[in-house]
Order: C-alpha cells, then sequence, then structure tokens
C-alpha cells in the first residue's frame, strides 16, 4: 500500500501537525518530474503542507481515527496513570514520541499520565507544554470525529479526566 487516497475536503491526521483538512490536490513541475501533491491546511497552526501523493502514506498520513480507536483513547483517559521512575528528558522524550506518533490511543496516555486534579501537586513548566500539547492534539481529532468544536472536546476530555 504505497499510496492514500483523500479527496478534497476530507479532514486527515499528519503525525506531527495533528488534523489537518485536504483543500486541494494539485500538480506541480519539480526538477522536471510532474508530481501530485495533496494540499493539507492545519488552522490551529496557520500552515499549509504539500505532501506527495505517492509519500503520504510513509509520512504517516491518514484518515481521522475510527470511533472504536477514539472510544479507546477516551477509556484510557479514565485508567491509573502510569508513570516511570525514569529521570523528567527520558520520560519527555517518551511523551514527545507518543504525541508526534499521531496515534490517539499513544496520546490519550500522555494525557493521563500527566494530568493533575486540583488536589495534586503544580507540574512543572515542560510537563504543562507536554500536557497541553497532548490534550490539544487528542481534543481536535476527537473534535473532527464528533463534529463538535475543539473547546467542547476540551471540555470531554477534562470531565473524563476529572471523573477519573
Amino acid at each position: 500500500m504505497s499510496s492514500v487516497s483523500f479527496i478534497q475536503g476530507d479532514f486527515v491526521v499528519y503525525p506531527t501537525h495533528g488534523v489537518g483538512q485536504v483543500v486541494d490536490i494539485e500538480t506541480q513541475e519539480i526538477g522536471g518530474m510532474s508530481l501530485q501533491l495533496f494540499v493539507i491546511t492545519f488552522d490551529r497552526d496557520r500552515m499549509t503542507l504539500r505532501v506527495p501523493i505517492t509519500k503520504a502514506h510513509k509520512a504517516g498520513l491518514r484518515r481521522l481515527a475510527s470511533r472504536t480507536v477514539i472510544d479507546t483513547a477516551l477509556s484510557t483517559l479514565k485508567g491509573r496513570a502510569k508513570v516511570k521512575r525514569t529521570m523528567w528528558s527520558r520520560r519527555a522524550q517518551e511523551y514527545e514520541a507518543k504525541i508526534n506518533s499521531g496515534d490517539p490511543i499513544s496520546i490519550a496516555e500522555v494525557v493521563r499520565d500527566l494530568h493533575r486534579s486540583a488536589n495534586q501537586p503544580d507540574q512543572s513548566y515542560s510537563e504543562r507544554q507536554i500536557y497541553e500539547a497532548a490534550l490539544e492534539r487528542l481534543a481536535a481529532e476527537l473534535a473532527a470525529v464528533e463534529s463538535i468544536d475543539t473547546r467542547a472536546a476540551t471540555e470531554k476530555l477534562e470531565k473524563l479526566l476529572d471523573a477519573a
């Protein structure tokens, strides 16, 4: 499976940038060769990305998660935090890798592990940054899957976390 097919208007997930929308499929002349590209916009970052159709699968471009995958990610939030007793720098790298994998379940694990309720000690600045990045990424995909805005999706995630 070397190429992935999307049409204009499809919501997609690019592992390192999250949820975007295919706004066009264009052909460009590059180095004397004709190349077809998916043109994807990421509203949150005000960014446009052009991904060669032939490289889309290898780049990890995928459709939105299925309802089943989203439900598994949501139930992951209800689990107990699993915080390894390794140095923060090592854990931070692992968390970043999970976020950039684009996998909703891995991202949910980061959100769960770094979530702090009102009665818990404060987080360091870098823990908070990683937590917010993961929460934002998961909320964006949940919002796209459920056709709700990201604020409503974020509130839904936070309610699940607070109830856990």
